[in-house]
């Protein structure tokens, strides 16, 4: 399951084209998008992780809270897909959704059951399948009113320590790539052995932007919304701790902020890309639904259709405008999806 795989390469437009590109979009974009997000995602989950050691009960308020803050800050940064956060399946260790065959519930009830040793250290625990990790892991263990009443209560405090010491070490090393190697591989592309060129770079960065976009329309939107005559509420992303909703707002924020990144100096561009992304924003505003419940109601159906075509729309601007702004277009790409 590769959710933000493309088909195909990313393809040059001509040379006129690629030399129009502001050389400063890729400088700008690490910097004051992508470095703050993963400093902000380290910060969180050390709190996240010191907040478990002190009260670990499902129940806690600071806990949740804490978990909140968190992984609101990874889905800011879920649209990076690339390099650090691929680097031993990190993202997927952080992030294993969607899991269609519901693999998150069956192996951490085998581990409560059999109350496995491997909980009792961090270290260890990053070897468990990753359906066991992460924060849809440690939504079920907060928020499913089975897994978080099942087993022993003393090992069911340390598998919610342990997971958030491993999502805590998880981001820590994200982090670290990022600040000590792979940013400067990206400012400096010319000497670096991953990118041949700063054409490559700004095709990574285009190519994070589109599928991030896709991501949101085809899955956070477009699982629950099913078909018409069969919408499936209950697959909505997070839809326990009730982030649904609010993992498509965070999303729309964050990739917001790099496609006016990705614009450069075209201000007119920008504004034209902000103008659609505050469509989208403006209706979900108007949404109301925090699980996304309401897709097994028309009214409520129609409306996330709705949000769904306007996260499109943004998606076409990307590829019609700010791609040949940076001197690429998107070959046919799709989501891997399972």
């Amino acid at each position: 399951m590769r959710h933000f795989l493309f088909a195909a390469a990313l393809t040059c437009l001509p040379a006129l084209a690629i030399a129009q590109a502001d050389d400063h979009v890729i400088t700008d974009t690490v910097e004051q998008h992508i470095l703050p997000r993963f400093k902000t995602l380290a910060d969180t989950s050390q709190t996240l992780a010191a907040t478990a050691q002190t009260d670990c009960a499902a129940s806690s308020a600071p806990l949740r809270a804490a978990y909140s803050d968190a992984f609101d800050a990874w889905v800011a940064a879920s649209h990076l897909r690339f390099g650090p956060t691929e680097v031993e399946d990190r993202a997927f260790a952080l992030a294993f959704w969607p899991d269609s065959r519901g693999a998150t519930p069956k192996s951490l009830s085998a581990l409560i059951q059999a109350q496995d040793p491997i909980a009792l250290d961090a270290q260890e625990y990053s070897q468990v399948t990753i359906a066991a990790r992460g924060f849809y892991a440690l939504e079920f263990l907060l928020y499913d009113d089975d897994l978080n009443t099942a087993g022993d209560a003393a090992y069911h405090c340390t598998l919610v320590k342990t997971v958030t010491a491993d999502i805590a070490a998880t981001s820590a090393a994200i982090l670290q790539d990022w600040q000590t190697d792979y940013a400067g591989r990206m400012m400096d592309a010319d000497t670096s052995d991953t990118y041949r060129s700063k054409d490559e770079v700004r095709q990574e960065l285009f190519k994070s932007l589109t599928a991030g976009l896709q991501f949101t329309a085809e899955t956070r939107l477009g699982r629950p919304l099913g078909t018409y005559d069969r919408p499936r509420a209950t697959r909505a992303e997070a839809r326990r701790a009730g982030r649904s909703e609010r993992h498509v707002i965070l999303s729309l924020q964050s990739t917001k902020d790099m496609a006016i990144h990705l614009a450069g100096s075209d201000t007119a561009l920008a504004q034209r890309a902000a103008h659609e992304f505050d469509t989208a924003l403006a209706q979900l505003a108007e949404l109301d639904d925090p699980d996304f419940s309401g897709v097994d109601t028309p009214a409520s159906r129609l409306k996330l259709e709705v949000i769904q075509q306007s996260v499109e729309a943004i998606r076409t601007l990307a590829l019609q405008e700010i791609g040949p702004k940076l001197g690429v277009a998107s070959g046919f790409n799709a989501l891997d999806g399972d």
